[in-house]
């Protein structure tokens, strides 16, 4: 890697991305609530940059490998801020609506996907960024099935549009059902997509119910390593059907995963101090913006406007049935508690 990087070719293209992703970062420190990341304005920023002017060739080397190398290392570091016995702290409550959830952005995705002729990356993208933690399971998820950069622009535009009205919707709705803090939590911690937009909207209801959504958003986000593991098989599977050959399943092995669960494994054992895992995760972060702000450059604003109807009417429906059904799982187990 440090080779390729000192090859010039490399410098021009991710200079640029990397320029893009400080600029990214700086004017989401000005949008309140962090109601969009950095992630997305970065992604719009190439978008409008490549709608202007398409990258020359000089560029294209640097921003490929942006979009695919530096988005994998992303992924890795991001383990480093995992912490699997979270899933302890929250408890089974907030586990068993994710299972709803999961199982109705992944079950009904397919069938929604398949009635609006979206490729299955697409639709599983949309699907993944819904239910467990938009960009970022998407960015996790993208490189494991070879996805393609439209593919990935796509389900972020999806996934954001959406959340967009939930963060000022959601408050609203959560005052008029009379919901507590504890379940308004749950609620907006299982059905709102992007972490940000998590903040935005349990913040918005009440300072505890903020604490408690973004509490119930980590335990989420740990969904990522077993979604990562079984699309990465599908997709070895894909890929080997029909062939023996050792050598080729061997290649479809998603290696940066394993050093992905690694780093979690090692984190949730104590080894990596806090210090480290916060500066890791920082990083992975801005990795992360910068590899998104590459796709943008190689994706055309005029593609989104007539080809993403599909896709935004995917990220809609899905996301709308995960708010019902958050809802009505966290409605069904207050029912049961007051009968025992």
């Amino acid at each position: 890697m440090l080779k390729r990087l000192s090859n010039l070719p490399y410098l021009p293209g991710l200079s640029l991305a990397l320029t893009l992703a400080f600029i990214g970062t700086w004017l989401a420190h000005f949008i309140p609530f962090g109601i969009i990341s950095a992630s997305v304005i970065a992604l719009f920023l190439g978008m409008v940059l490549h709608t202007i002017r398409q990258p020359g060739k000089i560029l294209q080397q640097g921003i490929g490998f942006a979009s695919k190398r530096l988005l994998k290392l992303a992924i890795v570091l991001l383990g480093a801020s995992l912490d699997i016995t979270t899933i302890m702290q929250v408890g089974l409550r907030s586990l068993m609506i994710m299972l709803f959830t999961l199982a109705t952005c992944f079950g009904i995705g397919h069938f929604v996907g398949k009635a609006l002729h979206l490729n299955w990356k697409m639709s599983n993208l949309i699907s993944a960024g819904t239910g467990i933690c938009g960009g970022s399971a998407i960015a996790a998820i993208a490189p494991v099935i070879d996805a393609e950069d439209r593919d990935v622009a796509f389900a972020m535009s999806a996934t954001f549009l959406f959340d967009m009205v939930m963060i000022l919707l959601f408050p609203l709705m959560g005052h008029a059902l009379g919901m507590s803090d504890t379940a308004y939590g749950l609620w907006a911690g299982t059905a709102v997509n992007d972490t940000s937009s998590v903040v935005g909207a349990g913040y918005g209801f009440s300072e505890a119910a903020g604490d408690f959504a973004v509490m119930v958003k980590l335990t989420r986000t740990l969904a990522i390593i077993p979604t990562v593991l079984i699309f990465g098989a599908i997709h070895m599977r894909m890929q080997g059907a029909g062939k023996n050959q050792k050598g080729h399943v061997q290649s479809s092995i998603p290696y940066f995963i394993l050093l992905f669960l690694a780093m979690a494994g090692l984190n949730s054992l104590g080894i990596i101090p806090q210090e480290l895992s916060a500066l890791l995760k920082t990083l992975s972060k801005f990795l992360m913006v910068t590899a998104l702000a590459a796709i943008g450059l190689k994706t055309s604003l005029a593609d989104l406007r007539t080809s993403g109807g599909a896709a935004m009417a995917h990220g809609f429906i899905i996301s709308l049935l995960v708010v019902v059904v958050a809802y009505l799982v966290i409605y069904a187990q207050q029912e049961v508690l007051l009968l025992i």
